[in-house]
């Protein structure tokens, strides 16, 4: 074909155009149609296809986390409900305000009965935590290591919640505590707990 007679070719009787010529034209024409149209249109849909099917994917993680959660729901359930008797049954080793005086005395006891005796016993005030009051109880005690055993133990045997702290233990001869023939000197804190009800958190 001359490349000529592009120049003189008549647009408005296209028609008359060679095949060929006609042929690259109806070409052009869609390859231009086509182009606009996924411009406009298709470049829009397929976005918004895209997100749809992020959002598709965030949706079926959602739903697989919450049936895995409905799934163990009665689990959960019972484990909360385990969780509330045992929290019930902590309580319940806190004496309340009329108890303390009683815990005191099975405190002082506990030491009588190993064997030991008291050169102090001195309650402090009581420190108010969240739920509950901290009696701690300044010690000093005379004994053999199996009575201050012995305490201990019965201590951790005693119905309720007893515990001891800053434990310092003198032999004969050392400190202040010290004791002639072979006594050993127990210091330390014991700690009691109480339940502070709703009229002691007012």
């Amino acid at each position: 074909m001359d490349l000529n007679k592009l120049n003189e070719l008549d647009f408005s009787n296209i028609g008359d155009w060679p095949g060929a010529v006609k042929a690259v034209a109806v070409l052009i024409l869609c390859v231009a149609v086509g182009g606009a149209w996924y411009w406009f249109d298709t470049k829009a849909q397929i976005e918004r296809l895209t997100a749809v099917e992020k959002k598709e994917q965030e949706l079926r993680t959602t739903f697989e986390t919450r049936q895995k959660k409905a799934a163990n729901l009665e689990a959960y359930r019972q484990q909360l409900e385990e969780m509330r008797e045992s929290f019930g049954a902590m309580l319940r080793q806190l004496p309340n305000k009329t108890e303390v005086a009683a815990l005191l005395v099975d405190v002082s006891q506990t030491g009588l009965a190993a064997g030991l005796e008291f050169e102090l016993f001195q309650p402090s005030g009581e420190n108010l935590k969240d739920f509950y009051a901290e009696l701690p109880i300044q010690i000093r005690v005379t004994g053999g290591y199996h009575e201050f055993g012995r305490f201990v133990s019965g201590l951790a045997a005693l119905p309720r919640i007893v515990t001891i702290h800053d434990v310092a233990i003198d032999g004969p001869g050392e400190g202040r505590g010290a004791q002639p023939g072979g006594k050993l000197a127990l210091k330390a804190t014991v700690k009691t707990y109480r339940y502070l009800d709703e009229t002691s958190l007012q």
